[in-house]
């Protein structure tokens, strides 16, 4: 009988221009909430095998996406850039490259997100999916987002996910 795994692998990419154009000129910035994640995750006893800053665009999402996939991240998270701005362009980046996506992700963590921040939530974009057998969660850049989504849904359910991408058996089978 197949088991949940023990650890599950992750990857945090946070996307800022500001922060990622501050650390290519040698300043030190703070990704607070990546470091909250990766406190987070490791809370749990899980495992953060890539990390990275990147600025906004489709082009950095997607490289960076391929780095936390050969690095074998399991679950990837990305921070920021879910917002309704020009630059705000993770869910594009993503979105269409996933190929099963997840809607109940967003809609309760829109749900939630109303239940601490009232009527703003519905400015999130927040979502899930699966590339390649892996788990993409695409999160707002704020600390209390990250802390919501990861503590309410994600790491809830991460052994659960990994369990299910990586599961073998019949493909037509419900068990």
């Amino acid at each position: 009988m197949e088991k949940f795994p023990e650890i599950v692998k992750f990857a945090i990419i946070t996307v800022s221009t500001s922060r990622a154009k501050a650390k290519a000129r040698g300043l030190d910035i703070e990704d607070t909430s990546g470091d909250i994640a990766e406190e987070l995750i490791k809370e749990r006893g899980f495992k953060v095998v890539y990390r990275d800053l990147i600025p906004d665009g489709i082009k950095p999402v997607r490289e960076s996406l391929d780095k936390a996939l050969r690095a074998g991240a399991e679950i990837i998270i990305f921070i920021g850039g879910t917002g309704i701005t020009k630059d705000d362009v993770t869910i594009e980046a993503i979105e269409p490259l996933l190929e099963k996506k997840l809607d109940g992700f967003g809609d309760i963590f829109r749900f939630l997100s109303y239940q601490e921040v009232g009527s703003i939530a519905m400015l999130s974009r927040a979502m899930a999916g699966v590339y390649k057998n892996t788990m993409i969660f695409c999160l707002p850049g704020s600390t209390s987002a990250v802390k919501l989504g990861l503590t309410k849904l994600i790491l809830q359910e991460a052994r659960h996910i990994v369990y299910l991408l990586k599961r073998k058996g019949d493909a037509n089978s419900y068990s």
